[in-house]
């Protein structure tokens, strides 16, 4: 059997599954398409405040992936990619509308604009019961691969 090309969907879930960092929170990548994803964070003790809830930086790091996974199905990303270009984030908010103390949070995420130059996207996350407990949005910016520095060691990047 060979292996999905990384920028397909099953490619980019397949991915997420064993990406570190996602790893390390339990974070996993449920579906994507061009321009949205649904991504969930399972709650546990060790990404707690010490108010015992859910902590706003794992929050923040939940919004910040739904909506990089859902700009990575778009044309303009896969223009980008051929380019050795990348969407960087330049700005992301969240706003926190209640506490999470024990369940799983989920967050789906929307390209409201993508331009040549600039993408707006947003993000609402919910818990088990549907009810919302942040929002987010972010300003991402496209950069040619001519513009981006690589450090010597970055041989594998796309």
């Amino acid at each position: 059997m060979t292996s999905p090309d990384r920028y397909s969907r099953e490619g980019i879930l397949a991915f997420a599954e064993q990406f570190p960092f996602f790893r390390l929170l339990g974070l996993q990548v449920l579906d994507i398409a061009p321009g949205w994803s649904k991504t969930r964070l399972e709650h546990r003790p060790d990404l707690v405040q010490p108010a015992g809830i859910l902590h706003g930086g794992v929050i923040a790091s939940l919004v910040d992936t739904g909506i990089a996974h859902a700009l990575l199905m778009t044309e303009r990303f896969q223009e980008l990619r051929e380019q050795r270009g990348a969407l960087v984030s330049v700005d992301l908010r969240v706003k926190f509308l209640r506490p999470v103390s024990g369940a799983a949070v989920f967050c789906e995420a929307t390209v409201v604009r993508l331009g040549r130059h600039i993408v707006h996207a947003e993000a609402v996350v919910t818990d088990e019961d549907g009810k919302e407990v942040a929002r987010g949005d972010a300003i991402y910016m496209a950069v040619p691969g001519n513009q981006i520095e690589r450090s010597s060691g970055d041989a594998a990047a796309p």
